[in-house]
């Protein structure tokens, strides 16, 4: 699973706080929609449940942090649609988590590097292991 988050800031200073300066944090996630041929040996909800799953994660993530985030789960192409949301909500931050690279990651390249190529905000990827408990 995918977790990015998009934090969208306007006029921050200090650390008196996002939402006395009038800025926003938001928790997304992407769910990776399957192709056709895949999708028929999956039950038919297991998109749903993985929306619900992703919904109820950032929830508790936003309750355990008290960060009082908005909280959005999307289907479709992660990078490509962590790209369009921190574009759509005019982003001023981007932070990914990003994992241990393997042979895919390689010839591909992975979630984190698509978005922090492409992204029109500042981008920041950290390792997962850095991220707080639940957001991995």
């Amino acid at each position: 699973m995918e977790i990015g988050q998009l934090a969208k800031v306007r006029r921050f200073s200090g650390s008196d706080g996002f939402a006395r300066c009038g800025g926003e944090i938001i928790l997304l996630n992407v769910t990776e929609n399957l192709p056709g041929y895949l999708s028929i040996e999956l039950p038919l909800d297991f998109i749903e449940r993985n929306v619900a799953d992703a919904t109820e994660r950032l929830k508790a993530l936003n309750e355990t942090c008290g960060a009082n985030a908005k909280v959005l789960v999307r289907v479709g192409s992660p990078g490509r649609d962590i790209l369009a949301a921190a574009e759509q909500l005019s982003a001023d931050l981007v932070i990914i988590a990003s994992h241990q690279p393997d042979m895919s990651n390689y010839l591909l390249g992975s979630t984190a590097d698509r978005v922090v190529r492409h992204a029109i905000a500042p981008s920041w990827s950290t390792a997962e292991q850095d991220m707080p408990t639940g957001m991995a």
